[in-house]
């Protein structure tokens, strides 16, 4: 017996697309710490501490995120560490994101004028108050439009996750369509949620662009 779209239908996909937010809000959060630990790190006096989170930089930077969401979910079992699917999967996406998150922040803290750097050292401020009080919070005005950018990209990218088994908004649309075989229907639906995701973070990206009049910093990896 056929079986066409239903509410079941459009339900599971709707639960798709929450998992599909909270992966992206796990991402974020963990990829934000971490990458903020990275960012320090590649602007630190301290040339080890730049050698290493630059090395760290390039290794996760040319990874593919595919690679290390196998290396996280079956990788790691190999080892006798075996992990839920939303674990590895926020794990792997946490160590992409905290790379390019990282190299996005350190461009907007090197990007703060260094007549503002200059005029922190004559006030005798340590180096954890000039980047406190007067670093930091110019440098989170000039992120502020790229970081919410690059969040559109951190909830495309969850899709990767359904290789691990993890059932999000893409793989719910698989699971769908393979129960009903009408792929067109379902996957322009599953198109239309993602675009609900994103374009208002997009909207939002460019709206604080222009209230903040910055522009978007040029990252480098070097």
């Amino acid at each position: 017996m056929s079986v066409s779209f239903n509410a079941n239908h459009l339900q599971f996909l709707l639960q798709g697309a929450g998992w599909t937010l909270m992966l992206s809000l796990i991402a974020f959060v963990g990829g934000g710490l971490v990458g903020f630990v990275v960012a320090l790190c590649r602007i630190s006096p301290l040339k080890p501490l730049r050698w290493v989170s630059m090395g760290y930089v390039q290794l996760v930077q040319g990874t593919p995120l595919l690679i290390l969401m196998f290396l996280a979910y079956f990788g790691l079992s190999i080892l006798g560490l075996t992990l839920p699917a939303i674990v590895a999967a926020g794990l792997s996406m946490t160590i992409y994101v905290s790379a390019y998150i990282g190299e996005i922040w350190r461009g907007c803290i090197q990007a703060v004028p260094r007549t503002q750097w200059e005029a922190a050292e004559c006030l005798a401020l340590s180096r954890v108050q000039r980047m406190a009080l007067v670093v930091l919070p110019q440098a989170l005005r000039i992120a502020t439009p790229p970081t919410v950018g690059f969040m559109v990209q951190i909830v495309k990218n969850t899709s990767l996750a359904s290789v691990v088994g993890f059932i999000e908004l893409a793989r719910a649309g698989q699971v769908v369509n393979n129960s009903i075989f009408e792929p067109f229907l379902v996957y322009m639906l599953v198109a239309g949620l993602y675009f609900l995701l994103c374009f208002p973070l997009s909207w939002w990206s460019r709206k604080l662009e222009r209230r903040l009049m910055v522009v978007a910093p040029r990252l480098e990896t070097a």
